[in-house]
């Protein structure tokens, strides 16, 4: 049965079904309905919420409950994400799983609390100090929204690190017809020997840290999380193609603007201009092959990289396209929302040159 839910709260609300069981965070505009909503919910299934005295002391937060081996997670929106990048790459770190949420808002500084995607560069190229990455996940509706966050902790159990979901003000404030799943039952979940549970006491103690003060156990850590890395990129890609096989223009675009430009395709198909798409669903890792591929096909005269920045991901896809083919940009920023007009009259001018 779908119900009708606003974004933050249904992504709030697959979280408890997907195991939540601890939520640290801090106000901010325009993600305040998630931990609003986790304020009555965790109590609900015997979960712990605590609003912290600020953005940092909540990621801290997350550490400690995580490395006990709990499902934490936070959620944020860009300033408040840039205060937690520190204890981001601790987490990373320590190697603990967790789950991240940020309704992007422009910027830069404090900005405004219109939708954005400007901080794509700090969510997949690191964001915090050291060589580190998440998995990232970049959903375009409501219920992949929620499918996504109820997959999320198990994807970070699995893999011992943070995952991001990556999403904007449209994500978190639009309402939308979704269908929830079930909730997972907890003690079905595998067993952390690792965690910090009390169980580890005496010449097995476990140990939760970030500190490598040798500089071959330090490299040794980074060479066995960057194994973990390779990993993503051969088993968790996600990408959505659409009308590519006979493209000679084709756009990417992630999160809420791939909608908008799925409609700018079809309104150019309309018009006899063949268009496709590529949505990145995973932005780390990055569908670099998924394009590349595209790419090397003779149809394809260029892509364009739509975007609501000044141009960020475009690095990321020039760099899939590896010079075969041109790349374009067309953005919105400081807060403006692009319309599917607005993309179809930018390719349209572009073909007239």
């Amino acid at each position: 049965m779908k119900i009708l839910m606003k974004g933050n709260e249904a992504v709030a609300e697959a979280a408890v079904r997907g195991g939540c069981r601890a939520f640290f965070g801090y106000p901010i505009t325009p993600q305040n309905e998630i931990p609003e909503y986790l304020s009555r919910r965790l109590p609900e299934v015997g979960g712990c919420f605590i609003q912290a005295e600020s953005e940092v002391s909540a990621i801290n937060m997350v550490y400690g409950a995580a490395g006990a081996g709990a499902r934490a997670m936070t959620s944020s929106s860009s300033p408040g994400i840039s205060l937690k990048q520190e204890g981001i790459s601790y987490i990373c770190g320590a190697e603990l799983p967790c789950v991240i949420v940020n309704m992007v808002r422009g910027g830069p500084g404090l900005g405004g609390i219109q939708p954005a995607q400007s901080d794509y560069f700090q969510t997949v190229k690191g964001g915090g100090h050291g060589d580190y990455h998440m998995l990232v996940y970049a959903p375009s509706s409501v219920q992949e929204a929620v499918n996504i966050m109820y997959d999320a902790f198990d994807k970070a159990d699995e893999y011992r690190m943070p995952v991001m979901m990556l999403g904007d003000g449209m994500i978190g404030q639009i309402m939308e017809a979704v269908e929830l799943p079930p909730m997972k039952d907890p003690s079905t979940f595998p067993k952390k020997e690792w965690a910090t549970d009390g169980t580890g006491i005496g010449k097995n103690r476990r140990i939760i840290n970030s500190l490598y003060i040798e500089p071959d156990v330090l490299e040794e850590v980074n060479h066995r999380l960057f194994k973990r890395y390779d990993m993503l990129k051969e088993k968790e890609v996600m990408c959505e193609k659409y009308l590519c096989d006979d493209a000679e223009i084709v756009i990417v675009a992630y999160g809420t603007v791939a909608r908008i430009s799925k409609s700018a395709v079809n309104d150019l198909r309309a018009k006899g201009i063949k268009v496709g798409l590529i949505r990145p669903i995973t932005l780390y890792p990055y569908p670099e092959k998924i394009i590349n591929d595209v790419a090397k096909q003779d149809c394809v005269r260029k892509f364009v990289t739509i975007e609501l920045s000044m141009g960020q991901m475009i690095e990321d896809v020039r760099l899939a396209v590896n010079g075969l083919k041109p790349v374009e940009f067309y953005g919105r920023t400081g807060g403006n929302v692009m319309t599917p007009d607005d993309i179809v009259n930018y390719v349209l001018a572009k073909e007239e040159k």
